[in-house]
């Protein structure tokens, strides 16, 4: 048997990052995984995405090139070179993963890891232990249950990034994260998108007054959206769903993608552990991230908390922090978030939706692209920031959409971090002329 600090399953982003920063901590880590190093995030979710949407920034750029001067613009679409790019991309960041795992204090063993018991893990017919073992086995893609059997092929998110050609029709279920990115992105490219999703609003992570104005500056781009229908069947004819008004509608189209979310992944050996766990809400963990077994803790989507890849980086340098004994100030219940679409959206903390819910007492302070002299000057005059504040000033929330607002709410989780509040933001000199003066001038709102 092979012992010894520290044991990870998975080298996504959670178990990586908690890798590397265990071995600078002195500890000895052994980490399993029989895939590429990366997990979902590089491999087929984040940075391919993130690929493909710069590609559809280009276009996007390009249809609008007599805005900047350039005029009677001709060119080809070679979508082979996306894919080419992607990969490309792919096998640089999945290098810089293998060096840092290349560390003295580190052994990677690329084969699938399984419980033996609490201390123990077998891989590739070798015993490892560990008085450590951190879990970070990541998601896989949800499905819809039909009552009829699905009667043709349906791609998920690491199908679409990997395929081999550029669909005339799309039609996507969901108006998640990965649905409205994939609607905006394959829009781009010149494929007719269709939009099915069973809520009455896309993106339930963000605002709604926010996510209806993100789906309508889609609509205007040319995606077509049903909203409060229920998908019955999928046959080779289409998708067929109910729409609101009770009315059975086929959309036809050349490609399918099921994007209804993710669940975590788990295994039955987990109950050889002897921890608690569920088939679709993942390992249950405390606020420290460890297990019912205590030596055991679980990180990133295998905990079904926050299905985001800088989530669980933090989670995993929380429970090394844990381990070693050494106090943080991570706030893992701030956690800003991105969608990115053309434009983008991103957010942190309450929506005014869930301070209504909650009989909250708050004051929303809005602020608007088309006003700030940046955006104007970038043509990119699409776009609303809500700022969420508590009567005494208390910064509850951000949520925006418009180009780069990512990076005003990454400003915000920020300052909430810290106890910010309002007037000290409005107090606070911004350069100018930057986009960043959005998020002031709601705070002086």
């Amino acid at each position: 048997m092979i012992q010894t600090d520290l044991l990870i399953i998975g080298a996504g982003p959670g178990g990586y990052r908690a890798a590397g920063y265990a071995a600078k901590q002195g500890l000895n880590v052994i980490i399993f995984e029989a895939d590429h190093v990366g997990g979902t995030c590089l491999n087929v979710g984040c940075i391919p995405t993130k690929s493909f949407a710069r590609n559809a920034e280009v276009m996007q750029a390009l249809r609008d090139a007599e805005t900047f001067g350039l005029n009677d613009l001709d060119y080809k679409f070679d979508f082979q070179k996306v894919i080419q790019r992607k990969d490309e991309v792919l096998s640089s960041l999945r290098s810089g993963i293998e060096t840092l795992l290349s560390h003295p204090n580190i052994t990677l063993v690329k084969a699938a890891a399984q419980f033996k018991d609490a201390h123990t893990v077998t891989a590739d017919g070798e015993e490892y232990s560990a008085p450590h073992i951190i879990v970070a086995t990541g998601s896989v893609p949800k499905s819809l249950r039909l009552a009829e059997p699905v009667g043709r092929c349906v791609l998920d998110s690491a199908d679409l990034l990997s395929i081999d050609h550029l669909p005339k029709s799309l039609c996507i279920i969901g108006a998640g994260v990965i649905g409205m990115e994939f609607a905006s992105i394959f829009n781009a490219f010149g494929t007719q998108v269709t939009v099915v999703e069973f809520l009455k609003e896309c993106l339930p992570v963000l605002d709604s007054d926010i996510a209806k104005r993100l789906r309508k500056s889609l609509e205007k781009q040319g995606v077509t959206f049903h909203m409060q229908s229920g998908v019955t069947a999928i046959t080779e004819a289409g998708v067929v769903f109910t729409d609101k008004k009770g009315k059975s509608v086929t959309v036809e189209a050349e490609e399918v993608l099921m994007a209804v979310g993710r669940a975590p992944r788990v295994f039955e050996h987990f109950s050889k552990a002897g921890f608690e766990y569920a088939e679709r809400a993942g390992i249950v963990v405390n606020e420290h991230l460890q297990t019912t077994v205590p030596h055991i803790y679980a990180i990133g989507d295998v905990n079904g908390r926050q299905m985001l890849a800088h989530a669980a980086e933090m989670q995993g340098i929380h429970v090394v922090n844990q381990i070693v004994g050494k106090a943080d100030d991570i706030c893992l219940d701030i956690m800003p978030a991105a969608i990115f679409t053309q434009p983008e959206a991103a957010c942190v903390g309450l929506s005014e939706d869930r301070c209504k819910e909650q009989g909250r007492e708050y004051v929303c302070k809005k602020s608007f692209w088309r006003a700030n002299g940046k955006a104007l000057a970038m043509n990119e005059v699409e776009g609303m920031l809500k700022l969420i504040v508590s009567p005494q000033g208390d910064i509850l929330g951000c949520h925006a959409y418009g180009v780069h607002a990512a990076d005003l709410i990454q400003e915000v989780s920020a300052l909430m971090c810290r106890n910010t509040t309002v007037e000290q933001l409005a107090d606070m000199i911004h350069i100018h002329p930057t986009l960043s003066e959005i998020l002031q001038a709601a705070a002086e709102g």
